[in-house]
């Protein structure tokens, strides 16, 4: 599927917001924008430059993890909970291309009180899928 067809919401974030992954405010940040799909699982549409690259035309592989943390992470966040990683495994499949517009889906597999497991995939438009990561996120308690 494409952004085009299908329902997807966009995600708001604070302005002030200086997340490395998704903050507006952070000037060297990747500045990630989540939608939310109707299924409660998030999607973001992303270009990373080759700034931040690895290897010649292809990402580092913190950025990568970077994108699937952030995925994982904006899932829980898409239920209305702040949380923080507790254990994240990555499956690192083939190298990405830096430059290229790519697919970053997230979503909860399972929740326990304030743990959530949860997956992620980066992967472009032919489906090809070039990291895979599963997760355990931690619900902030409320002050």
């Amino acid at each position: 599927m494409t952004d085009k067809t299908e329902n997807l919401t966009p995600m708001a974030l604070a302005a002030q917001n200086k997340c490395f992954g998704c903050g507006p405010a952070n000037p060297i940040g990747l500045r990630l924008e989540f939608l939310v799909a109707e299924d409660a699982s998030v999607v973001c549409f992303v270009t990373v430059p080759d700034t931040f690259e690895g290897h010649p035309g292809y990402l580092h592989g913190g950025i990568i993890a970077t994108l699937l943390d952030e995925g994982m992470h904006k899932a829980v966040r898409a239920r209305g909970l702040t949380s923080m990683t507790g254990r994240m495994e990555i499956d690192y499949l083939r190298p990405a291309p830096s430059g290229a517009r790519l697919r970053l889906e997230g979503r909860i597999v399972s929740s326990e009180g304030r743990k959530h497991w949860t997956e992620a995939k980066l992967l472009n438009s032919k489906g090809i899928v070039f990291a895979e990561s599963k997760g355990l996120f931690i619900a902030m308690r409320v002050r």
